[in-house]
């Protein structure tokens, strides 16, 4: 007879999300017990966060001794070997695996199964030969790339984000299905790294974003000759002597060959033979419902991470798997924070928002006003040749901050200023009085809160000021 355990949290996921889940409840005293079907680490280690920072530092590198001469210098740079820079992507990767794998949380106090667990009632799951039931489940099972209906597409062998990582051969000629975050870092790290990039989407460049900010990144990429054919439509792929060719219509019907595939349209949340419905778990257009406090329609199964949504970042993740627990071990009425989310895509140059952008800020009939300063007097960003881009900040008709974005170098550390100011509540005041370093980067921030500063001391304020402190100015 299959043995039946008893414990107060059951984790369904070895992701980003499930191990901050796992590893936080047993330092808290809970019983818990870890799931995966695969490997502990998730998407984060193996096919996202981690190979494709690494790959990226690669390609900066090429891209900063081909660019050698106008900082004065004198380098060439050597045809890339591609197979040394994916070796090296999988150094780091094991470099890094050792601290999520299921010898370190079990020392943690983390029991770690790896099976395919399943729901077979509402407070019971099978997982390989056991049978476990718990207090609380956590389903933390992350997402998956989605592949689209297209023509011809099975007759061909594709990458996605789990699979390009393991390309060790030359990639000659990359083309890339989709426009998003994952389609932009990838096509910018392998035309710098040697492979001529095709992008085919029906949208423009990182769409989410605002198009001035965004029209930043497509500049670049049409200076390192990306090939890009957006706002078209995917009819067929076919095989090809050079491996595959993609037909699409941009007014006309237009093909282009290529020698890999790589597939970046989305993702799906990885929900599939869980059992769901046996657990009285409801899900609607395939995603799960969950409320703010993170519970799936059976009050004792909540979700965390990719699989719940809506932001698929670590750090979400992370967040949510705090909340989580302030839920399941605490029973405090605790709600996920849905605004003010910081994210950033790491092209070069780098887009990072946080909070509203202005279409959505115009979209949504809020009252704002707009600021923004370039990085091109910027004093540390001319000292380092990288002016390309601006920072802007929205703000309400008071001057408080509902929205920052920020396209050029380190924005993604940049953008940090304006989360915390957003969380704690903050005018733009407050960043004019802060004193930033000088020269850095982020003088940025300090000018361009200046900026909203400067505009509301309209002319009839200037006058009065003029006149109650007798200022002589302009006479």
């Amino acid at each position: 007879m299959a043995q039946v355990t008893e414990y107060d949290l059951c984790v369904i996921g070895g992701g980003a999300a499930g191990l901050v889940t796992a590893a936080g409840a047993a330092a808290l005293g809970a019983k818990v017990i870890l799931i995966e079907r695969d490997k502990l680490g998730g998407d984060c280690l193996y096919t996202g966060c981690v190979p494709s920072k690494a790959l990226i530092h690669s390609a900066q590198v090429a891209y900063g001794v081909k660019q050698a001469s106008r900082a004065g210098l004198s380098a060439m740079l050597e045809p890339v070997d591609q197979t040394k820079v994916m070796a090296r992507v999988a150094q780091v990767i094991q470099k890094i695996e050792p601290n999520d794998s299921p010898e370190r949380f079990r020392e943690l106090g983390v029991e770690v199964l790896l099976a395919q667990a399943q729901f077979i009632d509402d407070n019971t799951l099978t997982a390989g030969e056991r049978t476990i039931t718990a207090r609380h489940f956590v389903i933390a099972t992350g997402t998956r790339p989605a592949v689209p209906d297209i023509p011809g597409l099975d007759s061909v062998d594709f990458l996605t984000n789990e699979t390009i990582f393991n390309v060790t051969d030359p990639i000659k000629h990359l083309i890339i299905i989709g426009s998003g975050p994952i389609a932009c870092e990838m096509a910018q790290s392998f035309v710098r790294l040697g492979s001529k990039v095709s992008i085919i989407s029906h949208s423009d460049l990182l769409s989410r974003e605002d198009d001035d900010m965004s029209a930043v990144v497509k500049a670049q990429f049409e200076a390192e000759n990306i090939d890009l054919h957006l706002g078209v439509d995917v009819e067929l792929v076919i095989k090809a002597d050079t491996g595959l060719a993609i037909q699409f219509d941009n007014g006309e019907h237009q093909m282009i060959e290529g020698s890999h595939l790589l597939m970046a349209i989305g993702r799906l949340p990885n929900i599939d033979n869980l059992g769901l419905e046996q657990a009285g778990v409801d899900v609607a257009s395939g995603r799960l419902i969950v409320d703010k406090r993170l519970r799936t329609t059976n009050k004792h199964i909540f979700a965390c991470g990719d699989v719940a949504g809506p932001y698929l970042f670590t750090h979400m993740a992370e967040h949510q798997a705090g909340i989580v627990l302030r839920n399941t071990l605490f029973r405090l009425p605790a709600k996920a924070q849905t605004t003010g989310i910081p994210w950033c895509t790491f092209t070069s140059p780098e887009l990072a928002r946080v909070g509203l952008s202005e279409e959505e800020a115009r979209t949504q009939g809020i009252r704002h006003a707009v600021y923004c300063f370039p990085f091109a007097e910027i004093d540390r960003a001319i000292t380092d040749d990288d002016t390309a881009g601006m920072a802007k900040i929205i703000t309400t008709p008071r001057g408080k901050i509902i929205g920052a974005c920020i396209v050029g170098p380190h924005a993604g550390e940049l953008i940090a200023e304006y989360s915390l100011a957003m969380s704690a509540g903050l005018s733009v005041s407050a960043l004019s009085k802060t004193i930033h370093l000088y020269p850095s980067l982020a003088q940025i921030n300090r000018r361009v809160a200046d900026i909203r500063l400067k505009a509301s001391l309209t002319p009839f304020k200037l006058k009065v000021l003029k006149k109650l402190f007798g200022l002589r100015g302009g006479e």
